[in-house]
């Protein structure tokens, strides 16, 4: 079974391949130049360089990297507040949440 699913699945990927050639894919003109240049140039406001142009080499590679490992750490280090760790309860097993309303009904 897992062979079958495993050849169909390649098969699918050599078919769906000239469906979509790559040179296809840069006749479609994106947002930038279809919408927001024509409002600037209707504005009287031209294009500009970038302030950080993340197009050159592994600049926004780099970037993603440095978020992420700000992010991991940030996450890290709250992680007992983000992911609570269950109450147990006598047998050693977690408690649910219908034991601990009968026991805070019982309490009050």
């Amino acid at each position: 079974m897992k062979k079958i699913v495993l050849i169909l699945t390649v098969a699918g990927f050599f078919l769906a391949g000239p469906a979509c050639p790559p040179s296809r894919s840069a006749s479609w003109p994106g947002v930038d130049e279809t919408v927001i240049e024509k409002f600037a140039e209707k504005a009287g406001r031209t294009a500009r360089e970038p302030f950080i142009n993340t197009d050159q080499g592994d600049l926004l590679l780099f970037v993603f990297l440095v978020a992420g490992i700000v992010g991991g750490f940030i996450g890290g280090y709250n992680f007992r507040v983000l992911f609570p760790p269950r109450r147990r309860s006598r047998g050693g097993q977690a408690a649910s949440a219908s034991a601990e309303t009968a026991r805070t009904k019982e309490a009050g």
